[in-house]
């Protein structure tokens, strides 16, 4: 079973299950993205983004096993192309959330929670904002190779599996973050709470912006 994965061991297993529960629990964009949406729009919200997060994984380790991934890597104009869309995307969704913090409350609101994006919309944000990071598809390229031994039979088969894993250990990992940050959102039920949540939340995306195009 190890070798389909191109492990050497269970040792080496364990060690690359723990490194991507490290990755996992890094603060990024996907973590925080994840949380904001949980946040404003509920679980459902939450657990919709994290697919659409996952299904970029998914993208991103098919790109590097087929060696696109390579492509960026060796490719400044390209690289950059993505690395700037991704940053403008982030700052779109840094605007959306800043206009509902500054957005005042009317006469007859209650503190009602928003009304609800759809499944699609929130799948979609989650997914264009993994997929049109150029660094997720480097760190794919970069990090899965570590733990083929040389000695695997069908390489690309185990990049894929180890890929196949990365995604549904971090499915597992946002779901439990929404659950998390599910409880945490009952202080939506004070409007001021709710617009200072968004206002940091703009913040939070606008500073990821600014740093994927300086780095």
């Amino acid at each position: 079973m190890l070798e389909l994965f191109g492990l050497a061991s269970w040792q080496q297993a364990g060690l690359f299950a723990f490194a991507v529960l490290l990755l996992n629990a890094t603060p990024g964009v996907d973590l925080l993205l994840t949380v904001a949406r949980t946040l404003t729009g509920g679980a459902r919200a939450g657990l919709a983004a994290a697919a659409g997060i996952e299904l970029g994984c998914v993208v991103h380790a098919l790109a590097a096993a087929f060696g696109l991934a390579a492509l960026l890597a060796v490719n400044p104009a390209a690289f950059m192309v993505l690395k700037w869309a991704g940053a403008a995307y982030l700052v779109w969704l840094a605007l959306g959330m800043a206009r509902n913090a500054w957005r005042p409350a009317t006469a007859g609101d209650t503190g009602s929670p928003p009304p609800r994006r759809s499944l699609a919309d929130e799948v979609r944000t989650g997914f264009l904002t993994n997929v049109l990071n150029p660094k997720v598809a480097l760190f794919f390229l970069a990090f899965i190779p570590q733990f083929i031994t040389p000695a695997a039979q069908d390489k690309t088969l185990a990049f894929l599996l180890l890929g196949a894993w990365f995604v549904l250990q971090s499915t597992l990992f946002l779901a439990l973050l929404v659950a998390v940050a599910a409880r945490a959102r009952r202080l939506q039920t004070r409007p001021a709470v709710g617009r200072a949540l968004n206002a940091a939340g703009a913040g939070l995306f606008g500073a990821l912006a600014f740093r994927v195009v300086n780095s």
